[in-house]
């Protein structure tokens, strides 16, 4: 089965971020896993599904799911 991937304007589209976003966690590390490709960037939807799972919280005060860890809760 071929894999599906996104763009980071379809991403930013599913997640209503915008693309600004997307690039700064590309550049830190913060976002999900990406593919680069000469100039072109993709996402794989299992690598956005695996992103959308780990960061699920079932409160706002959970330090383990802090994407910041540098920011004291």
């Amino acid at each position: 089965m071929a894999k599906t991937f996104l763009t980071p304007e379809e991403l930013s589209e599913r997640w209503s971020l915008p693309l600004t976003t997307l690039s700064q966690w590309r550049w830190t590390g913060k976002g999900p896993e990406f593919s680069k490709m000469g100039k072109r960037i993709r996402y794989s939807l299992e690598a956005v599904e695996r992103f959308e799972k780990h960061v699920l919280r079932n409160n706002t005060c959970c330090p383990q799911n802090n994407l910041y860890p540098n920011i004291k809760i």
